[in-house]
């Protein structure tokens, strides 16, 4: 006889437990368990059978695993929650006996931060066990980095201090600081949201969103509990980070801070950067030594041996290329073409020849920001690319390269503001204001490139510095195209002409339009001509009474499309008819059928009949196929014809726009 079983002892019984039960099993509060849920990568989970997940008559709206929170009773900070709790009730219990002192000595003996300095807990614990290896951490920074970045330019409030955004503001410039001495960024994308970064640290590419440096308005319904939790583990997470990567470029961690500096509005400038010595990589041939390390060797005897260890790899290197000379073939200047193995594919990105890294595109260039553009990301960018002369107004802060606009070693002056109109002699007597510049309305300085802020995103997405007159002050800036999206094939895409990519349909529907409305124009132009003629163009009162007695409402949509129908259906029946008519005048007469002219509006006509006849085959020929395929397979094809319909349809309302736009543009100009 088999063992009988009980309930509750098996199934989803067993393996989930809820939030009530998870919290009196550990011995802790509910916002102690929140933390620890967060911080230890522990989510909800939702059975199969919630009724007989929960084990009550009550129905209980979280679970957890089992498994999870026997994994949490091992943890150390379970111990430090319990501690804390424990205080917290022995100074209760003091204070409601009335003993000041005993409350006052618990709390001064007490591990408090905000009394002795000393953290009442750290997660580094929990950091090392989340993050076996480095390289997991490094996938997990994204929102690591987009939340810092975040609570970086938050205000300080009672839910959030201000010695956590500065904690935050530290870190973030720190991790900035190391992408602009190993040249990581890769690319950058200004949206609605926020500046997008991209860079590749050690293989792994690294998304993150900083927001604009706006005043931000903290709003009562954002629990800020909860994200105070996560930044809590996110600074722990990015300390780790910044310190792996410093070292790995040969760098002290954490760097020199200036404070009256970051007083000062220097941000990146207020950070000094110091070489460790003893993790840097020296390329130089290791020195002998005799084992004593104070004891240094003869100078002549070193050059010696450097001088045949370089003589060895000469030798080595001249026998690797005359085994290998007869295997290799000729080199030539052409390079491979990755091409799609079926035909209408994807675009592959195509390898092309570089000169210089990407990390050096703005290396000989010196740049002046004007008061007006946005510094900090502006700084950022083109450090990261090469630039190390940087100079800008003196009310955006300190660090810069100069703050003389008229230096004559800039060669690259960013400005976001329109063509001023020269200001006359009266108005130079004026009071001067915050906007008033050092030069003189519309003047430049000869031999200085004057571009807006957009020229320094696009040339660094695409590799090349970008042709500044298409980006000189006020003129119209080319479109901003994220560098995040891979343009696939027959999809919209804003860097080909509109004539290259509309359906042969939409062409004719275009046409058809520009027609009408050279007809609307036309009648427009006849009107006034025939009101000057003294023509009576208004109707006359007996014809508005008449009108007014036999009102009608007009016809429906269905009612139209059907009298159109008719209209278009009774033209071909008379066509028709007419063209028979001939055929057998001229088969009577013994001559040729004469051929009438045909126009251009009856040629869109064929045009759009034939188009409207090829689609109903192709849908014709797609049900036929349809009815040889399985149930599933045939649901899976509608999802799939769903998913293109919808995506050309946006497709459809993107291209009708750019040309309502183009044709707008073409009116203005004319």
């Amino acid at each position: 006889m088999g063992r009988i079983k009980k309930k509750g002892e098996a199934g989803n019984a067993k393996n989930y437990i809820t939030r009530t039960q998870a919290v009196k099993k550990l011995q802790i509060s509910l916002p102690d368990f929140r933390k620890l849920c967060i911080w230890k990568g522990i989510f909800p989970r939702e059975p199969r059978n919630r009724k007989k997940a929960s084990k009550s008559p009550t129905a209980s709206t979280t679970f957890y695993y089992a498994k999870d929170i026997q994994f949490l009773l091992h943890e150390p900070l379970l111990q430090k929650f319990r501690e804390q709790k424990t205080l917290e009730k022995k100074i209760s219990k003091a204070l409601g006996r009335g003993d000041v002192g005993d409350a006052s000595r618990l709390e001064r003996n007490a591990a408090r931060p905000e009394k002795t300095g000393k953290p009442r807990y750290t997660l580094d614990n929990v950091v090392r066990d989340r993050y076996p290896t480095f390289v997991d951490a490094l996938r997990d920074l994204d929102d690591c980095l987009s939340m810092l970045f975040l609570f970086a330019n938050l205000p300080s409030t009672s839910t959030v201090p201000a010695k956590m955004i500065a904690r935050c503001e530290r870190l973030c410039l720190e991790f900035q600081h190391y992408i602009i001495v190993s040249r990581s960024l890769r690319k950058s994308f200004l949206s609605i949201k926020g500046i997008y970064y991209q860079a590749n640290i050690q293989g792994e590419d690294i998304l993150w969103l900083v927001p604009y440096k706006f005043n931000q308005r903290v709003v009562g319904d954002v629990d800020f509990r909860i994200m105070g939790t996560f930044v809590e583990f996110y600074m722990t997470l990015l300390g780790f980070v910044n310190f792996r990567l410093y070292t790995s470029v040969g760098l002290k961690y954490p760097p020199k801070f200036d404070q009256t500096k970051d007083n000062e509005a220097a941000e990146l400038g207020a950070f000094k950067l110091e070489g460790n010595h003893a993790g840097a990589v020296s390329s130089e041939p290791a020195q002998l030594t005799n084992g004593d390390s104070a004891a240094e060797p003869d100078p002549k005897t070193q050059a010696e041996v450097n001088k045949l260890i370089r003589q060895m790899k000469d030798a080595a290197v001249e026998g690797d290329q005359t085994e290998a000379a007869p295997e290799t073939d000729e080199p030539t200047d052409a390079i491979d073409k990755f091409e799609p193995a079926a035909p209408g594919g994807d675009v592959l990105p195509q390898p092309t020849y570089s000169g210089s890294e990407p990390g050096s595109l703005f290396e000989n260039c010196t740049f002046y920001l004007s008061r007006e553009t946005p510094r900090q990301p502006l700084e950022f960018i083109l450090r990261a690319f090469g630039c190390k002369r940087i100079g800008w107004d003196s009310v955006l802060g300190e660090g810069a390269y100069t703050t003389n606009e008229l230096d004559p070693s800039i060669t690259h002056h960013i400005i976001d503001r329109p063509v001023v109109q020269a200001v006359t002699e009266e108005d130079e007597g004026g009071e001067d204001n915050q906007t008033s510049q050092k030069l003189a309305p519309n003047q430049r300085i000869p031999g200085r490139i004057y571009v807006q802020p957009q020229w320094v995103w696009d040339s660094a997405n695409d590799e090349e510095l970008k042709r500044p007159d298409e980006y000189a002050p006020g003129a119209q800036l080319p479109p901003h195209l994220s560098p995040f999206v891979q343009n696939t094939q027959g999809a919209y895409d804003p860097t080909l002409p509109l004539k290259d990519q509309e359906p042969e349909g939409e062409a004719l529907e275009d046409s058809d339009e520009e027609v009408d409305e050279e007809e609307e124009d036309s009648l427009a132009v006849k009107k006034p001509k025939a009101a000057a003629d003294g023509m009576d163009v208004d109707g006359s009162d007996d014809e508005e009474d008449e009108a007014d007695d036999g009102f009608f409402g007009g016809f429906s949509e269905d009612e139209k499309e059907d009298e159109e129908n008719d209209d278009d259906e009774d033209d071909e029946e008379e066509s028709e008819e007419l063209r028979n008519q001939q055929e057998l005048e001229a088969e009577l007469s013994g001559k040729p059928v004469k051929q009438k002219k045909v126009d251009g509006r009856s040629q869109k006509l064929e045009a759009k009949k034939k188009l409207v006849q090829k689609a109903k085959e192709e849908a014709d020929e797609i049900e036929r196929a349809k009815g040889m395929l399985s149930k599933k397979k045939r649901k899976l094809f509608e999802q799939m014809q769903y998913t293109n319909n919808k995506k050309s349809a946006e497709d459809q309302k993107l291209r009708a726009k750019r040309r309502k736009l183009e044709k707008q543009k073409a009116r203005a100009k004319a």
